[in-house]
């Protein structure tokens, strides 16, 4: 049943990537890639928390072919993807040019399906590649920014780096293993000598952190989603997200073994390091972006990187022996990745609709709401709050269980790790609310801003996609001691514990400590599932005081605005406004430039005393942009200008050059 299930999801992406080459019917081709979705997402829930046993495939090297296997945790992780993807693609991109976009859209889901089950280092990378390239498709296929080539080749140069570190680190594995199935990779990786080790787990983050957003990989999301839209955007912080950190999190909790004869997990400190790093440098500037996907996009990186420090605190617990601990860690980076998947694709997909309502991605108040339909407004609501950590949505509940483990860092022995515990707490509570101050920002100027332009309101589909992945991010909370036991198998092969029914008991939620459980006494607890009830009857209050209002109505006066008649456009709050406090204060990392040029009236003979506008620009500077990129992209051109000989035209130079090359394959066959 599950290969026919497979076999139909594969069929319905390859006649939309058919259909999408070809440019005929778009709107089946989308369809289509929306169904072979919700297929995938039937066979999810059919096989948790099982898994879906192995599938001999013919792809792969050699006759016996490659084995296609789901385990939970990839089943958890792609089907929150595939739960945003699915309304991305029946929408659509809001470009005029649909059939190369959906072309991109389905070789991203077979490329993501393929990383997420087939379980050989071969079959792996090409899956891989077609994910990357998936990507890269979509975005150039949509014309929806002034430059879209250079971003792109950035985003694929910088992926690449990754790929190659891939590249070495599984023929590192697969010689000490002496094979190439993932299944032999944790024995060979227990042979390696304990530097390798490093190195291998090194590459693995480096090959993986390129698609996640690691520093400096990060520096490719703002300009690659800025040149592609919201259902773009929804894709690459979904399902291709989801699916870098499934690769990751096998490659350290599953291949990486523990040296008990180490005091403290050296792997394990250097990834929460680079990992709390990246989330606060990337929180800082989603702070600063002044566009929707700009903005979405750096605070997937912060995401990302949030899931991978979850990581790293399990490599330390577990080099302790604190299994309980361990699994809690790796756990809530599972259900902090399944709610930011379906609320940054609600809200990636709020920035398609304001785009279709009013042109442009600009966080600039125009008082969409409005003029939307509540459901709209509701689920963009629920997408900010959960990204924002406010109660009760699915972000608030993950967070709060990251911070609850990262308390429980005085359960390390060493004195290193403890204090990267407690380090690390420090930097994600700045990030917390850098991404709270975010998403107001988002949710206030971008939604909620008065406006007395006249766009058109936002369009009944986009309405319907946002609302219903707002009412999922909902569910997701709500549920969530019903939605833990889709992992507990996973988590009790693992690490040999079973925590995840001591994460909750009843409706409350836990942090599983490894003690006995009793509620006057755990260490916290809270219930999304009672608060939804609660807090209903709390707004009693307000609603009373706005009906009290009615009755008695309070004096109104206009707000004085220097004795003339007020503008609300000019009085309006800008992005720039709301951030400038953080950029000043933290100016020794944005490095704010501001320049500002007068076009003088033609009548001025060019005296300043008459201009005619005045032109205000600013900008964050990038950190390792000019300081890492530029130079190797100078060294790229400067070696490029020196091999353009090879493509000087003349004939005689390629023989010679066939003939060099026979006589290098000649003596490398005699050796």
């Amino acid at each position: 049943m599950s290969h026919d299930l497979l076999i139909t999801a594969l069929a319905a992406w390859i006649v939309a990537a058919v259909l999408g080459l070809t440019g005929y019917a778009p709107r089946i081709a989308r369809a289509l890639l929306g169904v072979g979705g919700i297929v995938v997402i039937v066979l999810i829930m059919m096989h948790l928390p099982q898994g879906v046993p192995p599938i001999q495939t013919v792809l792969g090297i050699g006759p016996a072919g490659s084995v296609f296997q789901l385990s939970p945790d990839a089943l958890w992780l792609m089907g929150f993807g595939l739960a945003a993807a699915i309304p991305a693609s029946w929408l659509g991109t809001p470009s005029p040019r649909q059939g190369t976009w959906i072309f991109g859209a389905a070789a991203t889901l077979i490329g993501a399906i393929g990383v997420f089950g087939l379980q050989d280092a071969v079959g792996f990378l090409v899956a891989w590649e077609i994910m990357s390239l998936g990507g890269g498709i979509m975005i150039l296929g949509e014309d929806l920014a002034s430059e879209k080539g250079r971003p792109v080749l950035f985003m694929l140069a910088l992926l690449e780096t990754g790929a190659v570190a891939l590249v070495l680190a599984f023929i590192l594995l697969a010689a000490h293993a002496g094979s190439l199935s993932f299944g032999d990779f944790a024995a060979g990786m227990r042979t390696m000598p304990h530097a390798t080790q490093l190195f291998v787990g090194l590459l693995l983050l480096i090959g993986f952190g390129a698609k996640l957003g690691l520093l400096p990989f990060y520096e490719w999301f703002p300009g690659a989603y800025g040149a592609g839209s919201g259902a773009t955007g929804a894709f690459l912080s979904g399902i291709v997200l989801n699916a870098a950190f499934f690769g990751l999190s096998r490659g350290l909790v599953g291949w990486l073994p523990v040296d008990h004869a180490l005091p403290i997990s050296i792997a394990g400190i250097f990834v929460v390091a680079i990992a709390v790093l990246s989330a606060i440098l990337t929180a800082l500037y989603a702070f600063q972006q002044e566009a929707w996907r700009e903005l979405l996009s750096l605070s997937s990186a912060e995401n990302g990187s949030i899931a991978i420090s979850l990581v790293g605190a399990a490599l330390m617990f577990r080099q302790d022996g604190l299994m309980n601990l361990a699994a809690l860690a790796w756990t809530v980076a599972l259900l902090h990745l399944a709610g930011h998947a379906l609320a940054k694709g609600s809200m990636f997909l709020a920035a398609d609709g304001v785009y279709r309502a009013t042109g442009d991605y600009r966080l600039v108040q125009r008082g969409i709401l409005r003029r939307s339909t509540w459901l709209f407004g509701l689920g963009a609501l629920f997408g900010a709050m959960s990204l924002a950590a406010m109660p009760p949505q699915a972000g608030f509940v993950s967070e709060w269980y990251l911070f609850q483990t990262l308390f429980q860092g005085f359960h390390l022995g060493s004195l290193g790790s403890r204090l990267t515990a407690a380090l690390a707490g420090a930097g994600l509570a700045l990030t917390v609310a850098v991404a709270f101050a975010t998403f107001l920002k988002v949710f206030g100027i971008g939604l909620l801003g008065r406006s007395d332009r006249k766009d058109r309101p936002v369009p009944v589909t986009n309405a319907l996609g946002v609302g219903f992945l707002g009412l999922l991010v909902l569910a997701l909370a709500v549920g969530m001691p019903v939605w833990l036991s889709a992992l507990a198998s996973v988590v009790a092969t693992e690490f040999g514990t079973a925590t995840i029914q001591a994460m909750h008991v009843g409706p409350l939620l836990v942090p599983a400590t490894g003690a006995p459980i009793r509620v006057p006494d755990t260490f916290a607890f809270i219930s999304p599932s009672l608060l939804v009830i609660v807090m209903p009857l709390l707004a009693i209050i307000p609603a009373s005081m706005l009906l009290l209002s009615r009755r008695f109505p309070a004096r109104q006066a206009p707000v004085w605005y220097g004795g003339r008649d007020q503008d609300p456009a000019r009085a309006a709050t800008t992005a720039l406004t709301f951030s400038n406090a953080l950029r000043t204060f933290y100016s020794f990392i944005y490095r704010p430039t501001e320049e500002t040029a007068h076009e003088l009236a033609h009548e001025s003979n060019g005296q300043r005393y008459f201009v005619k506008r005045l032109m205000f620009t600013h900008d964050v500077a990038p950190i390792f942009g000019p300081y890492l990129f530029a130079p190797l992209e100078n060294v790229v051109i400067t070696i490029a200008a020196k091999l353009r000989i090879i493509q000087s035209g003349h004939l005689n130079f390629y023989l010679s050059l066939i003939g060099a090359l026979l006589v290098v394959i000649l003596l490398i066959a005699l050796l």
